[in-house]
C-alpha cells in the first residue's frame, strides 16, 4: 500500500540554482526526486550534498540533456524500471540565449528589478548561433522531455507539469501581430503552429531581418522560446483535462543565469514551483502564473 501511494518527479536542469532548491523541497516533502543535469559529475555532486542535509534515499540522479534526444529515452526507461510511473515533471532547464557583454550594469538591473527603460542592447549581444541553441534547450528541449515522459505521468493519479517560464515570455514583448495571433490563440492553438513561428523566426533572425519582420531587438531567442512554452503549456492542457499544466515566471531568482544577482531568494520561487506542483485535483490548467498570480498571456 505504500509503494502505491509513493509519488516521483522529475526536476531538469537542476544539478544548482533554482532546479536544485526545487528538488530540495520536493524532496523534504517525502517525494523521490530524479535529478537531471547535463552534466554527471556536476549532477552526482548536487545528490551529494542533499544526501549530507538529510535526504538520503529521497534524490536519484540521471543524465538528461534536454538539447539532445538520445538522452531523454534513457530517462523514460529509468522511471518505468525504477517507480513504474511519474506524478510531477517540472522543466527547469534553460538558458539566456544572449551574451552579458557589461556585467556590471547587467548585475545592476537584475538587483533593482529590471527598470523600465533598461538598455539591454548596452548590457548583452545575440546572434544567431544562440538564439537557435536557445530555442532548442527552452522550447525544444521541455517539449521532447515532456512527450517521453507523459505515457508515465498518465500511470499517477495527480499528474502535474510546471514548466518554469519568464514575464519575458509575455506576449506583448513580441512586436510581430502574426507571430501574437498565433500564440494567443487558445482554441486553435497546436505545436505545428507552434513550430512555425519558430522556424519563420529562425530563418528571418539567420537573414539578418529580425527587426524588419517585426521580431524583438534584444534577447529574441529567450523572448520567442518562452512564449512558445507558454503556447506549449495551454495546447497540453487542452489535451490533457486530467493533467494540471501550468507556466511559471517564478520572478528574478538568484541564480548563476544572473550572477546571482537576482532579487527573489530561490527558496521563495521553489516554494511558488511547490504551489503549481502540489496542486488539487480542480485546480487551474493551462495557465500562466507570474510569481503566484494568474496573469495574461
Amino acid at each position: 500500500m505504500a509503494e502505491a501511494t509513493k509519488r516521483y518527479a522529475v526536476v531538469t536542469g537542476a544539478n544548482k540554482g533554482l532546479g536544485l532548491g526545487i528538488v530540495k523541497q520536493l524532496a523534504s516533502d517525502g517525494i523521490t526526486v530524479v535529478l537531471t543535469a547535463r552534466d554527471e559529475k556536476r549532477g552526482l555532486e548536487a545528490v551529494e550534498k542533499l544526501k549530507q542535509s538529510g535526504l538520503a534515499g529521497q534524490v536519484v540522479f540521471h543524465q538528461l540533456d534536454v538539447a539532445n534526444p538520445a538522452t531523454i529515452l534513457p530517462l523514460a526507461e529509468y522511471i518505468k524500471t525504477q517507480f513504474g510511473k511519474l506524478d510531477i515533471l517540472v522543466n527547469n532547464a534553460g538558458i539566456m540565449g544572449a551574451a552579458i557583454v557589461d556585467t556590471d550594469a547587467f548585475k545592476a538591473a537584475a538587483a533593482s528589478g529590471i527598470p523600465e527603460g533598461t538598455d539591454w542592447k548596452k548590457m548583452m549581444t545575440q546572434n544567431y548561433e544562440l538564439a537557435e541553441e536557445c530555442v532548442q534547450i527552452n522550447y525544444y528541449g521541455a517539449k521532447r522531455t515532456t512527450e517521453a515522459l507523459i505515457p508515465l505521468l498518465q500511470l499517477s493519479d495527480s499528474p502535474r507539469i510546471v514548466n518554469i517560464s519568464s514575464s519575458w515570455g509575455k506576449l506583448n514583448n513580441i512586436p510581430s501581430d502574426w507571430a501574437k495571433g498565433v500564440f494567443s490563440d487558445a482554441e486553435n492553438g497546436t505545436e505545428e503552429r507552434i513550430d512555425e513561428v519558430l522556424t519563420q523566426f529562425l530563418k528571418d533572425f539567420k537573414e539578418g531581418s529580425i527587426e524588419s519582420k517585426g521580431w524583438p531587438s534584444f534577447m529574441a531567442g529567450y523572448i520567442l522560446s518562452k512564449a512558445a512554452m507558454n503556447a506549449h503549456t495551454r495546447v497540453l492542457a487542452k489535451k490533457y483535462p486530467d493533467f494540471r499544466i501550468n507556466c511559471l515566471c517564478p520572478g528574478i531568482v538568484k541564480t548563476d543565469i544572473n550572477f546571482n544577482a537576482g532579487n527573489v531568494p530561490v527558496e521563495e520561487s521553489a516554494a511558488r514551483v511547490l504551489k503549481l506542483a502540489f496542486l488539487p485535483d480542480d485546480g487551474p490548467s493551462g495557465f500562466f502564473f507570474v510569481e503566484s498570480e494568474v496573469t495574461g498571456f
